[in-house]
Formats: structure tokens, C-alpha cells, sequence
């Protein structure tokens, strides 16, 4: 046979095969590892973008299970979920709700006013929340909520919720959120709620607030990872269904009985005996 025929391409070819093979080996390692580690990140971002992809499909009668071990569930909303059907939402056991009233030191969520009377008007128990800006000043802030916001006897105490990463300075936020708290303090004559997500709260809040109530988000637990002594409030999950909502809201735990939550109501203003000081 002569040289020039013989075959020698198969041999040439060889290493690219055997390197391809240990590079898709190698990614295929890499990627069972990534999964492995970040499984519950993975499955969460594949719910939402099913969620986005079938959210034309829903009719606001989905319904996620309760949260079992606790009695008292509820829901914060905002002007994100829409139209909402308060009376349906009260049919299935959602006790109280906490509503996006404003941000910042000028935005006034669009949906808070009907929010606020449709969510009275069907029995649930309601509080409103402001979501604050660090880089803002708090007493602005504090002053936009107080004139939005008609708190009155049985309505549940304000709320803070304060998970804004983009700051330039941990104590100038610190600052703002504690002026916050007391400027509504003063102005209502309750004691506000803090919430915060459990990574925020322990990178930054933690230790600075302890007198007031913590209002605690944490997902993709059994059961948050602070003692029970330090929250009231657990936002188990962000992606929950209600119906009377068409789409996701987040869905809440009271820590305690009906009867505590109704002790946590702000309390109808003592009347003063005549001739007495006040």
C-alpha cells in the first residue's frame, strides 16, 4: 500500500475527542456540584419563571396550602397584585394583612387607599407598611407615611420594612431607620414593627432594634433560624396563592393565637375622668 494512503486521520483526531470528553466530564461535575449547593435558589427561579410564563392562565382561584403548626396566616400586598377581591380573601382563613401605604419620601402606592377600606370592609384586620429608601432622609420619610396613613384604634401598628441593599453608610442608615421609628412611634402612640429578610436583618440590623417587634422574612425554611423569642411575624414565602389575588403574594405567619393578634391591635384611646388632668 503505498505511505500517502494510509489512513492517519483517526489517530490525529484522537486527543480532540479524549480532551472534549474530560472538558463535558468536568462540566458535568461542576454542574451537579453548582445544583447541589444552590438547589432551593435553582428550583425558586424555576417557579418564578413558570409563574411569568402561565400567569395569563390564572384566575385568582389558586390556592396554596397554610402553613401548617400555626393558626393565624396573612398577606402584605402592594400595588403589584392588582385588583384585589378582599371579600374572597377573607373566605379563606387570611386573619390580617399588611399594605404597602409608601416609599421613599414621595411615592404613595396607588392601591393603598382602596386597599386600605376593602380590606376593613371584608373583617380582615390590616396594618399599612413603608418601604424604606436608606439613602433618604428618615424623618421625610417618616412624615410621607404619617400623612398617608389614618391608623385608628384596632388597626394593626405601622410598619418598616427595610431591605434596601443600595446604601453608602451602615450607620447613616441605622440612623434613618431609628428616626423613622420614633417619629411614627410618637405620631400614633404604638410602638411600630420592623421587617427586614433574615440576611439583611442579621448583616445589619441585628442587635440595633431589639425593642421592636421583628416582622422576619425567610424562604425556603422549615422554621426561621432566630429564636422564637425574636420575631412575631414570619413571611414564609413570597410566591404564594390567595384566592381573590390573581398572581403571587406573600404569605405570612402570626407566632400565637387569634386572641394574641387582636392584643396586638392599636387600643381605642382611654376616655379622661372629668376634673382630672390629662
Amino acid at each position: 500500500m503505498n505511505k500517502s494512503s494510509r489512513p492517519v486521520s483517526r489517530r490525529r483526531a484522537t486527543p480532540w475527542r479524549r480532551y472534549l470528553g474530560l472538558a463535558v466530564l468536568a462540566l458535568g461535575i461542576v454542574s451537579v456540584a453548582l445544583y447541589l449547593r444552590y438547589q432551593r435558589q435553582i428550583h425558586r427561579y424555576a417557579r418564578r419563571a413558570y409563574a411569568s410564563f402561565t400567569f395569563g392562565q390564572l384566575t385568582g382561584r389558586e390556592k396554596t396550602p397554610m402553613l401548617a403548626g400555626y393558626s393565624v396566616h396573612g398577606i402584605d400586598v402592594s400595588s403589584y397584585q392588582g385588583k384585589i377581591d378582599w371579600q374572597t380573601v377573607a373566605e379563606h382563613n387570611v386573619r390580617f394583612a399588611f399594605i404597602k401605604a409608601s416609599e421613599g419620601v414621595t411615592l404613595r402606592d396607588a392601591r393603598f387607599q382602596r386597599n386600605w377600606k376593602q380590606a376593613r370592609a371584608a373583617g380582615i384586620y390590616r396594618g399599612a407598611y413603608h418601604y424604606f429608601q436608606p439613602n433618604y432622609d428618615g424623618a421625610k420619610q417618616a412624615n410621607l407615611f404619617t400623612r398617608t396613613v389614618p391608623l385608628a384604634a384596632g388597626d394593626l401598628p405601622p410598619v418598616l420594612d427595610v431591605e434596601a441593599p443600595e446604601f453608602h453608610d451602615v450607620a447613616v442608615m441605622r440612623r434613618g431607620v431609628g428616626t423613622w421609628l420614633r417619629l411614627v412611634e410618637r405620631h400614633y402612640g404604638v410602638k411600630p414593627i420592623l421587617y427586614s429578610n433574615y440576611s439583611f436583618y442579621k448583616r445589619h440590623l441585628a442587635g440595633h432594634f431589639d425593642d421592636y417587634p421583628l416582622w422576619l422574612a425567610h424562604y425556603e425554611v422549615e422554621s426561621p433560624q432566630l429564636p422564637r423569642d425574636k420575631w412575631i411575624i414570619w413571611q414564609h414565602s413570597d410566591e404564594a396563592y390567595v384566592p381573590g389575588i390573581r398572581g403571587t403574594v406573600d404569605f405570612n405567619v402570626f407566632q400565637g393565637n387569634f386572641e394574641n393578634l387582636l392584643a396586638l391591635r392599636i387600643p381605642a384611646a382611654r376616655p379622661t375622668r372629668p376634673g382630672k388632668p390629662h
